[in-house]
């Protein structure tokens, strides 16, 4: 049998077949070699680790355990964009793709409490008007992809749609934290309000305005040294020593160091110093490193040891000294908020502390901190942490328990500060306010325009920092396995006064 040659129909066929053929090959080589960088809505792969980051109203969950959360804000979402009432926006901002359990669950807290705050806003407020829309920004671990983030927000807050009025977050003080918020508030002039960021130049001053319209409901690292000071007031200097990492592009850890270095300014011992890996989640080999120093410490006078260091390298350090030979001694850690992740640290040897081992720490909020009998009558509320649990139960998200590691209130409080802000920059004929009078509210809350946060009074200074704000100090209990609260401390050694004067700066 012979073949009949192709007709024009037939050839015309096979030309169509060959183009599909090669414009599947094609596709199979780009999905091959360029594959597609979207996660989702305005979420894109970024950085080496092909991270999803970028902004979403919670279509796009960053982590499956943030599922629940995200869920619940995309549906606040969807009914107030599905309203005709003008509404504005509010970011949230910080880290959610980390690979540690401890700083996952952390994150999950925080998220929590920036919900709570926006489902409060647009339920419960006495003024419910501009409704609030709430995105999620995710910067990338250690918020190394930031610059795109910040970017997308910067859009936002041009456009008529959004309407982007703050970002709230952070939770880390880095220099990478730094340059984010320089960006967004110097650049792009959006008013911040940050989260537990406590490192002394990250926030402004009276003579240096770093960056313009952020505001901080924590109180820094001088503030927290200052109240753990006036509550310790009976230490011996000749009994202290400290123990501070030497790393260098860290602003929480350069703060501390300076702050916890005038406090043992009197001890006989020099510091102590150690250098934290690059990655901070990982030991090295400080365990050694550790070991050793201890052995030191304890041929020395020391008994008070002041830790200037991240909360990885605080375990490893008490791990160690739980460990220690001289165990005629007794000693006492002190160190400030970044240590509260240590509780929930699976690898922290809570043994540790039976070998008369004591860690306090200044916290940024704790729940008993205004339920107990000696609670003072100004400074801060139970009212306010009693509608924070109610908000818990109406929603499902989030209890008791967790309000311990002080994550979700700080969050809450922070969204409530900036919401607090939009608010009362709207009425008459302004239903959307300008960004600069967002910023320009943080001077008015002092006074009877403070807000009434859940971890205290949060009074701001003309330069937006938290005037004399209450610092919980803890202490882990080695027979719960968990957090004790000691007590309330002050920044200048006693509450505010009722109506939470600014003083005149001299």
């Amino acid at each position: 049998m012979r073949l009949r040659g192709w007709g024009p129909l037939t050839r015309a066929l096979a030309g169509a077949l060959a183009l599909a053929l090669l414009a599947l090959a094609g596709w199979v080589g780009y999905e091959r070699f360029w594959p597609d960088a979207s996660c989702g809505r305005g979420v894109s792969e970024r950085g080496p680790d092909e991270e999803c980051v970028g902004v979403t109203d919670g279509e796009v969950v960053f982590h499956p355990d943030l599922d629940e959360v995200s869920a619940r804000i995309k549906e606040e979402n969807d009914r107030v964009t599905g309203s005709d009432v003008p509404y504005v926006t509010v970011a949230f901002i910080l880290p959610m793709t980390s690979d540690d359990e401890v700083e996952r669950r952390q994150t999950l807290h925080e998220v929590q409490g920036a919900y709570l705050a926006q489902y409060r806003a647009n339920h419960r407020a006495q003024q419910t008007r501009p409704p609030i829309r709430l995105v999620l920004a995710n910067p990338g671990r250690n918020s190394a992809q930031w610059r795109p983030v910040a970017e997308e927000l910067r859009r936002m807050a041009d456009s008529p749609e959004d309407n982007l009025r703050a970002v709230v977050g952070f939770d880390v003080s880095t220099r990478t934290t730094a340059e984010a918020i320089s960006y967004l508030t110097n650049e792009a002039g959006i008013p911040m309000v940050a989260g537990p960021l406590t490192a002394d130049d990250l926030g402004n001053s009276e003579d240096h305005i770093r960056y313009p319209g952020l505001a901080r409901v924590v109180p820094d690292n001088s503030d927290q040294a200052a109240a753990l000071a006036s509550l310790y007031s009976d230490i011996d200097p000749a009994r202290t020593l400290l123990v501070e990492d030497l790393r260098a592009d860290d602003n929480y850890i350069a703060s501390l160091r300076d702050v916890f270095g005038r406090v043992t300014r009197d001890a006989p011992n020099a510091p102590e110093q150690f250098v934290s890996p690059p990655d901070l989640t990982e030991e090295g080999n400080l365990p050694n490193d550790f070991e050793r120093m201890v052995a030191t410490i304890c041929t020395s006078e020391a008994e008070v040891i002041y830790f200037a260091g991240r909360n990885v390298q605080l375990r490893l350090f008490v791990n160690a000294l739980g460990a220690r030979g001289c165990t005629e001694k007794d000693y006492t850690v002190i160190t400030i908020s970044g240590a509260s992740t240590l509780r929930t640290d699976p690898e922290f040897e809570w043994d540790a502390l039976e070998n008369d081992v004591t860690v306090r720490y200044a916290t940024i909020a704790h729940p008993d901190a205004w339920t107990g009998r000696d609670a003072p009558a100004d400074g801060g509320s139970r009212e306010a942490l009693d509608e924070l649990l109610d908000l818990m139960a109406e929603t499902g998200q989030g209890d008791a328990e967790q309000l311990t590691d002080g994550r979700a209130i700080t969050m809450y409080d922070a969204t409530l500060t900036a919401i607090t802000g939009i608010r009362n920059s709207t009425g008459g004929e302004v239903s959307v306010p300008a960004l600069e009078d967002v910023a320009n509210s943080w001077l008015r809350m002092h006074g009877g325009g403070r807000v009434e946060g859940v971890s205290g009074w949060i009074c701001l200074t003309n330069h937006g920092d938290p005037h004399n704000k209450a610092v919980a100090v803890v202490e882990l209990d080695p027979d719960t396995e968990d957090i004790r609260f000691v007590g309330l401390a002050w920044p200048q050694g006693a509450p505010p006064e009722p109506d939470c004067p600014l003083p005149n700066p001299d």
